[in-house]
């Protein structure tokens, strides 16, 4: 179950609940992980879902994390967003029900997709914290 606003700004930064709550958007280039290189994955802030993983996270350029699918594909709801000039695809994890950001058909292949995502929205697991966080069963992703 989602935690009340008031839990959520409690355990949030002013940014992260900006973000993830009223759909806020960080600065490029200015986000904690937009040039993060550790093997790990990226759970929701305000529910500890996992999201995506570190193998299918690429250099966008765009100065956010951008990743090219999802890592719990049911754990992602897309949205239609026309909050600007051109029609979004917003995307917003299923149970804490944050705003990640938005997802672009202009990624690389296999997919084609380009999840690009606020920093603020996430929580980074490194795959050596794995385990014992509860997330074991994603670190067979990393076997090559």
């Amino acid at each position: 179950m989602k935690p009340s606003k008031e839990e959520i700004r409690k355990k949030l930064t002013p940014l992260q609940y900006d973000v993830t709550q009223e759909d806020g958007t960080e600065r490029a280039f200015d986000n904690e992980y937009w040039n993060n290189k550790r093997e790990g994955i990226y759970v929701d802030i305000v529910s500890g879902e996992p999201l995506f993983i570190s193998t299918d996270k690429y250099k966008s350029g765009t100065g956010w994390p951008s990743f090219a699918r999802s890592l719990e594909k049911d754990n992602i709801v897309e949205k239609e967003d026309k909050s600007i000039f051109a029609t979004r695809i917003e995307v917003r994890s299923r149970y804490g029900d944050s705003h990640l950001g938005h997802v672009f058909p202009d990624g690389p292949e296999p997919t084609g997709l380009r999840y690009c995502l606020n920093s603020a929205s996430l929580r980074f697991v490194p795959k050596e914290d794995m385990e014992k966080e509860g997330y074991g069963k994603y670190l067979k992703r990393f076997e090559k």
